[in-house]
């Protein structure tokens, strides 16, 4: 390198003097340049241009019109010159640089035979270095190689094997499914296909002999499936279809059974079963009924038995899949360790200098190897399909794969664990079959109401139905809603078809209840003469039960009651009440609704519409007959009494005794929104009220009139007492004798001191019209003595001598 460099040195001159020499040069060369127009120094220098040959080669020196030839000529030859002498300057200017780098040419020449002379050693060398490689290859590394190249053969020897074991266990699979159907093991068949069908995806994937296969155990699986529906349908049919218990035949033969029995009933006339059907009487269709029910009870109750069986089943697989699945997140997070810790090693083992094949043989290889030699010396004669926990791993590609799956493989049951995960229903899937099933259980359930529905419907055809009494009905309500309760604890939902069929003949029922008991009030009203009656001792029971806080028709009692007298006036809670015998019937009629709404809680709504509408019936129909005298033209009475007044306001106020516990017995069997509906009993209650008030206000009217009529004549002179107040006094006594005895004494006295009121008011226009003054004078000791004589007969009646009459009033204030 030194020798070079001292060459370079006498080569190349003097970095001072080659600046100077180089820069005179360059000078002279910058000069001689500039005389060369810019135009052929531009890089886009083109004479194609037109523009650009134009300036170079102007025509206007060519044109030889005009004459002037000659000077053309001469600026052409000018022209010429010119270029040449560009071309000259440009010529010595690249000899000139060519002339600077010549010694950069002769070095760059003499180098050249120095780099040759270097590649002839180095290939040399290369040869030598080849040989000596050869030489170790032969001698270190041939016989490693071969070892390898051997153990990979034995290794994909192993493959062929195993892939060959498992094509044979393949090829047995139909013949094994064929004797798996044989003897009905369809679990067994189903899986093996699965397994089959998963080798074939995943370990035998593009074999050309099972090309065929798949479709073929796909055929085979939905034969399977046909097999197992028509085998379950059979299962099915035979244990819904044996008999419901041990003396009784199937269900579809029970209404068969039950008309031949009844002799009334000519098979041979009537021809159809619904028709032979519609000729039973009420007990024997409602013993049928009974029977029925009984029948899709027990039928309810086996299906129900049949699908726990399945739901079980479902839950247990689906709680088997949750403890698989934790146990799986187990072994991830165990394998996750122990790749980390095996990353570390090999980390370690590398930076010791280790080779990591020698890592993975004290790690894996040896163990794996042990497990391999273990497993074919435990099981030498095993069958061909045992092989495939070997044959899966070492089938793999991926070396990291491989290696998981050999960790896998190695414990038992690795395989059949991976077929069942495969194979198993998904727990969505579960899921849906649990649903399905208790989804069976209901339809079921919704059958065996719509056959009683058409069982139900085929017997009103007739109007059946619409003719029960109370009592029928009620036993008939009953029966289906407890039929329709014990459905509903079987299966867990309830079934409307039948609830709706009975809620519609309850409407019927509901509307027949009512208009029987209306028309039958309103006969009674009709022929109501309003006259005190007396009051059997059932009916004196009827009130003392309801008295006792049970509202319902209490039990006729065989012998006492005959010996026992009627009384002369109801008794409740203390009070007597003289009434009618209307409201006695309406008494009973009343309960007989509250009755029907306990024996039937479904119409609790309607029944306190009707009986709301019943009562306003009564109170508006004895209006018109009492108050507005309609009695004398219906029932020919010749005149309506005070008598007939005070009874029909003491019945209407026995009715108003009962509104309150009618309402207390209708709100504990309504739910809380249906108490709006109540609002119906505070109605009636105010016309009741208002009713009572009309009929007060027109004894007191009868008497004001009577006292307008007798007082307008009165004249004040002996004797006393005069007999305008004698008569006054007769009437008095006669209104008292007529309402005493109806009501109480408390109602009395409030009515006499209103007729008290009306008598001053009369006898106070009338002195005053008779200019009679509270003077001393002979006229008002007069009509003094007729006021005490009045005053004394007053309260001389039963009740009223403590009433405050306050006569005074009856004189004008002095001025």
């Amino acid at each position: 390198r030194e020798k070079i460099h001292e060459r370079c040195k006498n080569i190349c001159p003097p970095k001072d003097t080659f600046d100077r020499t180089l820069l005179h040069t360059h000078d002279k060369s910058r000069t001689d340049l500039e005389q060369v127009p810019k135009i052929f120094m531009k890089p886009d220098f083109a004479l194609d241009d037109s523009s650009t040959f134009n300036s170079v080669l102007p025509w206007s020196h060519f044109n030889t019109a005009g004459g002037k030839g000659n000077r053309d000529a001469a600026s052409s030859k000018l022209l010429q010159e010119k270029l040449s002498h560009y071309l000259d300057i440009v010529e010595v200017n690249i000899a000139h640089q060519i002339s600077l780098r010549s010694e950069a040419f002769f070095h760059a020449m003499t180098s050249q035979h120095e780099l040759q002379d270097y590649l002839k050693k180095t290939s040399q060398a290369v040869k030598i270095l080849r040989d000596k490689i050869a030489q170790i290859d032969k001698v270190m590394c041939e016989g490693s190689l071969h070892i390898l190249r051997l153990a990979l053969t034995r290794n994909n020897c192993v493959k062929v094997y195993n892939k060959l074991k498992l094509m044979a266990t393949v090829h047995q699979t139909q013949p094994t499914v064929q004797v798996l159907l044989s003897t009905s093991e369809f679990v067994g068949a189903l899986d093996l296909i699965a397994t089959t069908q998963e080798v074939l995806q995943q370990e035998l994937q593009g074999i050309h002999s099972f090309r065929h296969l798949g479709s073929q155990l796909c055929e085979l699986e939905k034969l399977i499936d046909k097999m197992m529906i028509a085998e379950f349908s059979t299962y099915s049919h035979s244990d819904l279809n044996r008999p419901l218990e041990d003396d009784c035949q199937i269900l579809e033969e029970c209404v068969i059974n039950k008309v031949s029995q009844i002799e009334d009933i000519d098979t041979d006339v009537v021809l159809k079963l619904a028709d032979q059907m519609r000729m039973l009487n009420f007990p024997q269709w409602f013993d049928l009924l009974t029977d029925i029910f009984s029948k899709f009870t027990i039928f309810l109750q086996r299906v129900k038995a049949t699908l726990n069986i399945i739901h079980s089943v479902v839950l247990s697989v689906l709680d088997k899949n949750q403890r698989t699945r934790e146990l799986e997140e187990i072994s991830q997070q165990k394998n996750a360790a122990k790749d980390n810790s095996l990353d570390t090693e090999v980390a370690y083992l590398i930076h010791e200098g280790m080779f990591i094949s020698d890592a993975f043989s004290e790690s894996e290889l040896t163990p794996i190897a042990i497990d391999t030699t273990s497993q074919r010396n435990a099981s030498p004669n095993s069958e061909p399909c045992s092989s495939d926990s070997v044959s899966e791993p070492e089938c793999t590609t991926d070396s990291s794969s491989s290696k998981e799956q050999i960790s896998s493989s190695v414990t038992p049951g690795a395989v059949d664990i991976m077929v069942n995960e495969d194979v198993k229903l998904t727990d969505l899937e579960l899921g849906k079959l649990a649903n399905n099933t208790q989804e069976l259980l209901y339809s079921a359930s919704d059958i065996c109401h719509d056959r009683a529905v058409k069982f139900l419907m085929s017997r009103a055809k007739d109007g059946f139905l619409d003719k029960l009494n109370s009592t029928e009905f009620i036993s008939l309500s009953r029966l289906i809603e407890a039929f329709i309760l014990e459905t509903e604890q079987i299966c867990g939902r309830k079934s409307m078809s039948l609830l709706g069929a009975l809620q519609s003949q309850a409407n019927k029922f509901v509307n027949r209840f009512h208009e029987e008991r209306k028309t039958k009030l309103s006969l009674l009203l009709d022929n109501e003469r309003w006259k005190q009656a007396d009051v059997p001792a059932e009916f004196q029971d009827l009130v003392d039960s309801i008295s006792d806080g049970k509202i319902a028709l209490p039990e006729k009692k065989s012998g006492a009651t005959e010996e026992r007298k009627p009384a002369e006036v109801l008794t409740v809670e203390g009070q007597q009440y003289a009434v009618v015998g209307t409201v006695l019937l309406l008494i009973r009629i009343i309960l007989e609704y509250c009755q029907c709404v306990d024996n039937i809680p479904s119409v609790t709504t309607d029944m306190l519409t009707r009986l709301s509408d019943l009562l306003k019936y009564f109170n508006s129909r004895s209006c018109q007959l009492v108050l507005g005298a309609g009695a004398l033209q219906v029932v020919g009475l010749k005149t309506i009494t005070t008598k007939n007044l005070a009874l029909s306001s003491r019945c209407l106020q026995l009715i108003v005794h009962y509104i309150p516990v009618i309402r207390a017995h209708f709100e504990a069997r309504l739910q809380p929104k249906q108490y709006s509906m109540l609002r119906h009993f505070d109605h009636i209650t105010k016309d009741y009220h208002d009713h009572i008030a009309e009929i007060s206000a027109k004894l007191v009217a009868i008497m004001d009139s009577l006292f307008d009529k007798l007082l307008s004549k009165y004249e004040v002179k002996a004797p006393v007492p005069s007999a305008c107040f004698r008569n006054i006094c007769k009437q008095m006594a006669k209104m008292h004798e007529a309402i005493f005895d109806l009501l109480p004494e408390e109602q009395t006295q409030m009515l006499f001191l209103r007729i008290n009121a009306s008598y001053k008011l009369h006898l106070k226009k009338q002195l005053s019209h008779l200019n009679v003054i509270n003077d001393g004078g002979p006229q008002n000791g007069l009509v003094t003595a007729d006021v005490a004589f009045y005053t004394g007969n007053l309260q001389a009646l039963k009740g009223l001598q403590d009433l405050d009459l306050n006569m005074a009033e009856i004189w004008e204030q002095k001025r």
